[in-house]
């Protein structure tokens, strides 16, 4: 059977997550992604927004990461795509007065396959006028266009609402991404045995943004329990995260990303109840190889065999945990030093988005290796997506 492929549609200000984790999410499984933009060729780069409700009367609004589209708007032929994924933001606003791209999500919708549109990205479903007697959701302030538009409005009861009327799926925002992904993959003909799996996420403050949330909702959205917690925090408090960005200095940049919310209490914690542990990378791991608690929870994975990803700097929390010695595994070039220091084999990520499984352990460089690394975790895990 042909690989599934999907497009997705971009533009500058798009939402950080709304893009990159059904774009990573979907190649962690096996489908082919491609992204465009109008008026911008392959290898271009579109600037997203990070957008979080707060304290305010609406969201706020930071930078995120630079977006690397991987294809050529004008050159797409939407009959050689299985679906395609409108992400949210501010982009939609413009997009949504873009004739080509009105008249490429109307092919999708006339041949009937899969649209998978979040937050604002319904803007344009209603300017293609194809939310005519369909029910859909949205980020709330969408709702008079959409209802102009003919659609029958579905209220959110949470901001991780979605909904599925025929070929077209709709969410609220980024916080549905595991229902999100999840009916999209179902609309893709997919299938995905062994869900249900335990992991833990061991998180911290500036975390990298990307690190955490891309392998959270992705393996959410197969039906994974992931538990993220934080010493000396609480079921209900949050983590800053950093976005960390390769944008042409000799290190990596660093921006505010989102906040993530824990959901449940690192002292309640019990080592037995979980079939996996996931470790972030970013500035995190710096203060968390310092904890003795956490250096007693990795040792107990490790020596249980029980499968660890680990990914950027996360690998500092492995080296002063002393469970490397003899094992082969990379990192973000700068944690080299701790890598071999700790008795490892140096595997060199080049490129930058390698994976390595090493037993129970799975290794990456950096977000970018994100399809790779939440790939090799799931084989570890016994979780499969088929189509």
């Amino acid at each position: 059977m042909a690989r599934k492929s999907v497009v997705i549609l971009c533009g500058d200000f798009m939402e950080d997550y709304e893009v990159m984790v059904p774009f990573q999410a979907l190649q962690a499984y096996g489908v082919s992604v491609d992204a465009v933009c109008p008026g911008k060729k392959a290898g271009d780069k579109c600037s997203t927004a990070i957008h979080q409700l707060s304290r305010h009367q609406t969201y706020s609004e930071t930078r995120g990461h630079n977006f690397t589209l991987t294809a050529t708007f004008d050159e797409i032929d939407a009959s050689k795509y299985d679906g395609i994924i409108l992400p949210g933001g501010r982009a939609p606003e413009y997009l949504a007065m873009n004739e080509s791209v009105l008249s490429l999500v109307g092919k999708f919708s006339d041949a009937g396959k899969p649209i998978a549109s979040i937050c604002h990205g319904q803007l344009i479903l209603a300017a293609a006028g194809l939310v005519k007697g369909r029910q859909c959701t949205a980020f709330p302030p969408v709702k008079p266009a959409l209802i102009a538009a003919g659609a029958q409005w579905v209220e959110p009861k949470t901001m991780a609402e979605c909904v599925a009327d025929g070929n077209l799926i709709t969410g609220a925002t980024y916080e549905g991404h595991p229902e999100f992904i999840h009916l999209l993959v179902k609309a893709l003909g997919g299938t995905v045995s062994n869900p249900g799996r335990r992991i833990l996420f061991l998180c911290g403050d500036f975390m990298e943004d990307y690190e955490v949330m891309v392998p959270l909702q992705s393996l959410q959205a197969l039906g994974c329990q992931v538990d993220t917690v934080c010493p000396k925090k609480r079921e209900g408090e949050s983590c800053p995260t950093a976005v960390h960005d390769f944008e042409g200095d000799q290190t990596y940049s660093e921006k505010p990303g989102h906040d993530v919310v824990l959901n449940y209490t690192f002292e309640d914690v019990n080592f037995d109840y979980y079939n996996g542990l996931l470790i972030p990378g970013g500035r995190a791991p710096e203060y968390l190889a310092l904890d003795g608690r956490v250096i007693s929870l990795v040792k107990k994975f490790m020596n249980a065999g029980k499968p660890v990803a680990s990914i950027c700097h996360g690998q500092q929390v492995l080296a002063a945990a002393d469970v490397l010695k003899g094992r082969r595994c990379t990192a973000y070039p700068a944690v080299k030093l701790n890598v071999v220091l700790a008795g490892a084999a140096w595997l060199e990520p080049d490129p930058i988005h390698r994976a390595f499984t090493d037993r129970n352990l799975v290794t990456a460089a950096a977000w970018p290796g994100h399809p790779e690394f939440v790939s090799q975790f799931m084989e570890l895990l016994g979780i499969k997506v088929s189509f």
